[in-house]
């Protein structure tokens, strides 16, 4: 099995690691894995690049995307969809997985709807405003970075104060 991804939108936490997580998985099922580049875009202007293990190795630690992304949306480019699945079909691909938000799930929903396109969505986003979800992955890290930012400024202001206003 021939499995196609991209990452679209804006970048978020976590991107790299669902990057490795469904290569690793794949690749253990004896499949392979071809990474879109720029998100829609990539498969718009036929932009992939083979994963195996050694392009998904150390990405945890990794911020961003290896994959690059985009918010390129093919129904709103002249000839977008039919070059979609034009490109996928030449790449014989057998399913794509889409890590994104609203725009980028939107458009995989739609050309499964219209067109039977195989496509699994991860949910992706900051804002967590994607309906049908509890808590997207990009959210849940921001969350915790933002908490624990914020606590490590809190610290350091009473450090501060104690030094200059210390206790009798």
């Amino acid at each position: 099995m021939r499995v196609g991804m991209l990452t679209g939108g804006g970048d978020c936490p976590g991107l790299n690691a669902v990057i490795r997580a469904v290569s690793r998985r794949v690749l253990t099922q004896g499949g392979e894995v071809i990474g879109v580049l720029e998100g829609w875009k990539g498969l718009v202007e036929g932009l992939f690049e083979p994963l195996g293990p050694r392009e998904i190795s150390g990405l945890l630690p990794r911020g961003g995307t290896i994959l690059r992304t985009s918010r390129t949306n093919p129904y709103k480019v002249e000839g977008g969809v039919e070059r979609v699945l034009a490109n996928f079909e030449r790449e014989r691909l057998d399913a794509l997985v889409a890590i994104g938000g609203e725009d980028t799930l939107g458009v995989a929903a739609r050309l499964y709807e219209e067109h039977g396109f195989p496509v699994v969505g991860v949910p992706k986003t900051i804002d967590n405003d994607l309906s049908a979800t509890d808590y997207t992955f990009g959210f849940d890290t921001a969350v915790w970075i933002a908490t624990a930012h914020r606590l490590d400024r809190c610290r350091e202001r009473d450090r501060r104060r104690r030094r200059h206003d210390p206790d009798p």
